[in-house]
């Protein structure tokens, strides 16, 4: 599957005093009316994109703060103490958000990646910048007690559900489906207390490169109760240690829990976050965004388009 090269994810200010201008681990998206929302996994902001509009035409993206403090520079210190923001998701109307929310959550992978922030949207769907923090902790209890590796990189919200998305690794290799009932997350959001406990925890088995276990990256609902995901070969034996990249692939799961079509993305991208921006009667139409492992290198947004046989058109203009 070819991708189109949109922009690189060049910021205004850095992220920490001293570095770089850029996200290097774009690990989350959220599009709403043409404005692309990123979450990082080793920052403590929020990177909006106003409108981006091609490579050279992107303006850079200002930053809002989820969490306070400072991130150290070094990269083994960052990566010890990052909130590891892995998902970002737009979740329905609940006490404080009477329009909805812009949610990002933390990992799980660790004890300091157990945060949430989460922005309420007004009437017209643009968020807040009012940032209102929760804890994970009670929420992610259970899910320890299940997965010896905990490692959440997925979320969204699909038929009054919460569906949170459990990524394998080499030593760890089953990818999970986790449902909530969305009425008790709302509750639980809106009120605080204790969590509610998953309806459903399912295995899905999404394959291999190499050898090496694909592990959920991201998801989003598509139609019909059906959603899509993007998932990454890397070469780690846990959650914390990064690995090589030997491919991501882009899939499909439908209403049942059923894989129903996979493809494989041309290149060694690491696709870490998606966004659909189509409607649900067009051929499918994704954002992604990348992480480079690299504090060097700048993480890049991508666009790719499956028609309805599932072939992937590298130009969209010319498929018109």
């Amino acid at each position: 599957m070819k991708l189109d090269l949109l922009r690189t994810l060049e910021l205004e200010v850095p992220t920490h005093a001293g570095g770089r201008r850029h996200l290097s681990a774009a690990s989350g998206l959220v599009v709403i009316d043409g404005t692309w929302y990123v979450v990082g996994d080793d920052a403590l902001h929020l990177a909006v994109f106003d409108q981006p509009a091609g490579v050279e035409a992107g303006a850079p993206g200002r930053l809002v703060r989820l969490f306070a403090g400072e991130l150290p520079a070094d990269a083994k210190q960052r990566k010890a103490r990052k909130p590891d923001l892995e998902t970002l998701f737009l979740a329905p109307a609940f006490r404080g958000a009477p329009h909805g929310a812009l949610l990002a959550m933390g990992s799980g992978s660790r004890e300091n990646r157990q945060r949430l922030a989460w922005l309420a949207l007004d009437e017209a769907g643009t968020p807040s910048a009012r940032v209102c923090e929760a804890s994970l902790v009670t929420l992610y209890e259970p899910l320890h007690a299940r997965f010896s590796d905990l490692n959440i990189e997925g979320a969204f919200v699909n038929e009054a559900c919460l569906y949170l998305l459990q990524r394998a690794n080499a030593g760890s290799p089953e990818n999970a489906v986790i449902r909530y009932d969305w009425a008790g997350i709302a509750a639980w959001l809106g009120h605080g207390g204790p969590a509610p406990h998953p309806v459903s925890i399912t295995v899905l088995d999404i394959g291999r490169i190499d050898d090496v276990p694909l592990g959920f990256t991201d998801a989003k609902p598509w139609r019909d109760g059906s959603w899509v995901f993007s998932a990454v070969a890397e070469a780690t034996d846990d959650s914390y240690r990064d690995g090589a990249c030997l491919g991501s692939v882009i899939g499909i799961v439908d209403r049942a829990g059923r894989v129903q079509r996979l493809e494989r993305i041309e290149g060694d991208w690491k696709v870490e976050g998606l966004d659909v921006t189509s409607v649900p009667t067009e051929p499918l139409q994704l954002v992604l965004v990348t992480d480079a492992d690299d504090p060097d290198r700048p993480a890049q947004a991508l666009r790719l388009i499956w028609d309805r046989s599932g072939k992937s058109i590298a130009n969209p203009e010319a498929s018109a």
